[in-house]
């Protein structure tokens, strides 16, 4: 894993993020349905199904891959890996586990398992410990379906990483429909990027299973 510093003299994105970082700091979401068909048609495990394709298009556009170093600077880290919720039954309490990235689904299932085999009964917070800076949250609410998601919170003016939420899937017709929000700060990018992504999203899905 590597930091690149963004140049802002030359970076394009500059002005945007000056305005969205310090003169009108911003963050937003957005929440939509993921035809998720294709990956139960398959029988595939749908949680580590998602947890590969967000990191694959996530993996493609440094705007999800921004962050700020100890001096405050914002750069790049080549490479993300989501780092997800567990829900233990007997507590109702969550862990957070954080899994490698793998480009090969195959390979990415097999250290998900063994994650989530190792650390899926740790009773703590952080289950698999010494999470990596260059990790993006992803969480599910299995319970309930929902048509809008939004988190509030403190720190989020200076958090630049990606945040995504999934509901519970439901049928619709001949589809499977799942909720899936993303919550992201304006200085990172816009809505044109966040469709792209969900559209990107998308195409991996109905591709990769």
């Amino acid at each position: 894993m590597t930091f690149a510093k963004i140049d802002m003299k030359k970076w394009k994105r500059a002005e945007c993020f000056h305005h969205f970082m310090v003169n009108n700091p911003c963050t937003y979401s957005m929440t939509v349905k993921l035809d998720i068909t294709r990956i139960r048609q398959t029988n595939t495990k749908v949680y580590p199904a998602m947890l590969y394709a967000i990191t694959k298009v996530v993996n493609r556009h440094e705007e999800f891959r921004m962050a700020l170093d100890q001096s405050g600077a914002p750069g790049f880290y080549n490479q993300m890996l989501p780092v997800y919720t567990v829900f233990h039954k007997d507590t109702e309490l969550f862990s957070d586990i954080w899994t490698e990235w793998h480009p090969d689904y195959k390979e990415f299932l097999k250290a998900y398992e063994t994650d989530f085999k190792a650390f899926g009964s740790v009773q703590a917070m952080e289950a698999k410990p010494n999470t990596p800076e260059n990790a993006f949250p992803v969480s599910m609410v299995p319970w309930t379906s929902f048509d809008g998601f939004n988190l509030n919170i403190k720190d989020t003016y200076t958090y630049l990483s990606p945040i995504f939420t999934m509901g519970r899937f439901y049928q619709e017709s001949d589809k499977t429909l799942l909720p899936f929000a993303i919550q992201i700060h304006h200085a990172a990018c816009d809505g044109f990027h966040v469709c792209r992504f969900l559209g990107e999203l998308q195409d991996v899905i109905n591709k990769d299973f």
